[in-house]
This record gives C-alpha cells, structure tokens and sequence, in this order.
C-alpha cells in the first residue's frame, strides 16, 4: 500500500485499483483494503506450507518454514531452515538467531511478530547436510514461490539479505563473495542491507572483519528502531 499526503489527509492509492477511504466495493459486500490484503498473503501462505515440491529431494518430509503478514515492515531473506528449525518450526530459534536478533536490536517477541517482520528464506525447507555442513536451498523453491510472495508484501520498507544464496536473488550483480557484498552495505541503503550468515561458524569472519560491527551494526539497529517507529497509517 503507497500512502500519500493530498491536501492535509491521507489517501490510500492501490496500484491496480482505486481504493476509496480505505475500502474497496465487491457487489453489495465492502471489504476494507486490510482485510484483502490479510487474506491474500493468508491464502498464499497456505499453499506455501501445504507444498511437496522437493519431497523426493528432502532428507525428511517437506515442513515449510516461513513467517508473514501483510503488515510486515522488515523482510529478513536467509538461505533455508536448519534442522533445529524444521524440528520445531520455528525459524531461527538458535545461537544463530540469537546474534541476528542482536544484530538488529530486536526482542525475541518483536522478532517473531509477524506483524512486523517477515522471515522467508530461499529455501523454506530443511534441505539436509553435507561435508561441509547443510546443503544449499532446493533450487525449485524460490523461482515457484519468491514472486508472488514479495508481491504481496507491500508494506515492506527494510530487507536484511543473508548469504550469499538470498543476495544473489535480491541484489544480483552486486559481488562476488559475501564479504564484497557486505563492505558494500552503503550502496543499496536503506532500503536493502546484505549480512553474512549469522552462524556461530563465522566467528572467524567477524573476527577478521571488525569494520562489520564497529560501522555497519549501529546505524542498522537506529534503522530498524526507524522502521517501527514510523506508525503513519491509512484511515
């Protein structure tokens, strides 16, 4: 939804359809524009979570992890669940959440408001090992599902991209290797804000990469406490 300020008072201006004091008209039944936007990215969840794409390629049987609403302001794009994650659903409910929610300055309650933030990997499922740890998101997964997705996530004002799976998709071109893509942070603020994994197996990249916390980490958490504290809505 685009909010614009016309003559002292707000209007709510769909890109399709003209929305007229926040409602739209089908037959004798108003809905008001919330309410179609609620059960669009609710139906649309759905699907995602009922989906067998990649069954015969799953370690365990398919357990799409995803969290969203269509209020949600900040997107967070990973790479795909863990096994911690498809075991309880939850994504995120690790060390390495932990540290992505320091990262951001956020509670753990306000991390999993949907309502606020929205958690859709590449990958919504568990994808299972190999040598060198977990294997890469099903390939199948973004290109059937991404689109409409991100489509209807119109209140999103901040995506965090992490790895080097969510930044080839979301910022294609930008580096060749995660830490390219991250020293280059200034380039696509504020909207878009490249991470690495926040996994306790990067400690040597953090240790290696101090600018990362001494100058990138304060000025996303004053963004994120931006994003929220920005309450303009649309009557």
């Amino acid at each position: 939804m685009k909010v614009r300020l016309i003559r002292g008072s707000l209007e709510c201006v769909n890109k399709q359809n003209l929305v007229i004091n926040n409602t739209k008209k089908y037959g004798n039944k108003v809905i008001k524009r919330e309410e179609q936007e609620k059960h669009a990215v609710n139906a649309l969840a759905a699907q995602v979570k009922a989906c067998k794409l990649c069954r015969d390629y799953l370690p365990f049987d398919p357990r799409p992890i995803i969290q969203l609403h269509a209020e949600s302001r900040i997107l967070i794009a990973g790479q795909a669940p863990g096994k911690k994650a498809h075991e309880s659903g939850i994504p995120f409910a690790d060390a390495s959440g932990d540290r992505l929610r320091s990262w951001l300055g956020l509670t753990r309650d306000e991390f999993y408001d949907a309502t606020k933030v929205a958690i859709l990997p590449m990958g919504f499922c568990y994808p299972g090992t190999g040598p060198s740890g977990d294997l890469p998101p099903r390939p199948e997964c973004a290109p059937t599902w991404r689109p409409q997705l991100l489509e209807a996530l119109e209140n999103i004002e901040l995506t965090i991209v992490i790895g080097r799976y969510a930044q080839a998709w979301h910022m294609p071109g930008a580096g060749k290797t995660v830490t390219d893509v991250v020293k280059a942070w200034e380039t696509y603020w504020p909207d878009i804000v490249p991470l690495p994994h926040p996994s306790p197996r990067n400690n040597r990249w953090l240790k290696n990469n101090p600018w990362f916390e001494s100058d990138l980490l304060p000025v996303l958490r004053e963004r994120v406490a931006d994003v929220f504290a920005d309450n303009t809505e649309c009557y």
